[in-house]
């Protein structure tokens, strides 16, 4: 393989739906991914939640393709038969100083196209979820789970139904730009170059490490790169909750919220822990606060009851203590390079969005 259409770097959720936009417009679409087995990092260390689109900044790009993913999603997922429940989720204000939070973010919500959401007094919080301690909620019923997996798998089977391949333990460990596109070179146990008329890289986590090995890529554009680590718990024994139920959110992140598999069980979290780099070791140390915070909520959680479960990294592109940053879909207009297209700081809502992501990309394409 000499010479290549398109090469998509990454074969989690979104590289997988990317490839998949373009292979359907009859794009010879190659994706090169780094592990042995697609979906491996943030793709399958999440909470695989479908997001409504409640919390991002009016006319983001989270906020809008959000919204638009979701609907995608939930449609795909009927489709094809894809394991998914639309749940829904009860927001909760645990005092009165947080009332006006609910207002807020229905407000919110209705400027990104979400207008469902529906106003609970503590009481009707407690019809619908018994155990749930509050004062106030809001119910979004457009929220729900999928199985993140099997998503990726139908993802992946389109792909190659429409010619597409996906090469595992493929890095790519460096590249080049030139007037005929950008040769990429792997590495791996059968390490090859190749020209790509068209390069996206959707490497996640390691989006920034991938653009740094292109030579003519000028470093200037390469964004900031951080990683918040995720804790989630597990809950022993059969689940309380009918519904996903989320805190007000906190710096960073959501907060530790509630959420179900789709075999019932519930988990908790995430938590934020800024770190340096990958890691996925789990810190039991971190129980406590994890009592403490989901008490807040679930009052009757007894101790001894939360099972250390998996770990997630989030790739961020603003740094601990700073308003949370948009994606960043950056094409030839912002770096000067015909054909390549960066995915950076693709974190959550990116599940939900992949879809329309994949979209958004294969847009850029049309020329």
């Amino acid at each position: 393989m000499d010479e290549l259409d398109v090469a998509v770097i990454g074969a989690g959720v979104v590289g997988l739906a990317v490839a998949r936009a373009l292979a359907l417009r009859g794009r010879e679409v190659v994706v090169l991914e780094a592990e042995s087995a697609i979906g491996t990092h943030t793709s399958s260390r999440n909470s695989e939640v479908i997001h409504a689109g409640i919390y991002y900044p009016t006319g983001s790009l989270k906020a809008r393709l959000c919204v638009a993913g979701k609907h995608a999603l939930y449609a795909y997922c009927a489709d094809r038969g894809i394991p998914h429940r639309g749940l829904g989720k009860v927001i909760v204000a645990g005092t009165d100083t947080e009332r006006p939070l609910l207002d807020k973010y229905r407000t919110q919500a209705s400027a990104n196209g979400v207008d469902d959401l529906v106003p609970l007094s503590r009481a009707e919080v407690r019809a619908l979820e018994p155990d749930v301690e509050c004062v106030a909620g809001l119910l979004s019923p457009s929220t729900g789970i999928v199985d993140s997996h099997a998503f990726m798998r139908a993802l992946q089977a389109d792909l190659e139904h429409a010619g597409g391949r996906v090469l595992v333990a493929t890095p790519v460990v460096g590249g080049r730009v030139h007037e005929r596109g950008v040769t990429i070179e792997t590495g791996g146990r059968e390490p090859f170059a190749v020209t790509c008329r068209s390069v996206v890289n959707s490497a996640g986590l390691f989006a920034q490490d991938v653009a740094r090995r292109l030579e003519g890529l000028a470093p200037t554009t390469i964004p900031p790169q951080h990683f918040a680590k995720a804790h989630y718990f597990t809950l022993a024994g059969r689940s309380p909750f009918q519904r996903l139920v989320y805190p007000l959110p906190v710096p960073g992140g959501l907060g530790i919220h509630v959420t179900l598999d789709m075999g019932g069980q519930a988990r908790f979290g995430p938590d934020v822990e800024w770190v340096d780099g990958v890691d996925y070791a789990f810190d039991e140390t971190r129980a406590p606060a994890f009592y403490a915070a989901i008490r807040s909520y679930y009052p009757a959680l007894a101790d001894g009851t939360l099972n250390p479960g998996y770990t997630g990294v989030r790739p961020k592109l603003a740094p601990a203590g700073a308003a949370a940053a948009d994606f960043m879909i950056q094409g030839p207009d912002e770096h000067g390079v015909p054909g390549l297209v960066n995915l950076y700081g693709i974190e959550s809502p990116g599940l939900t969005a992949a879809l329309a992501i994949g979209t958004e990309v294969a847009g850029l394409y049309r020329s």
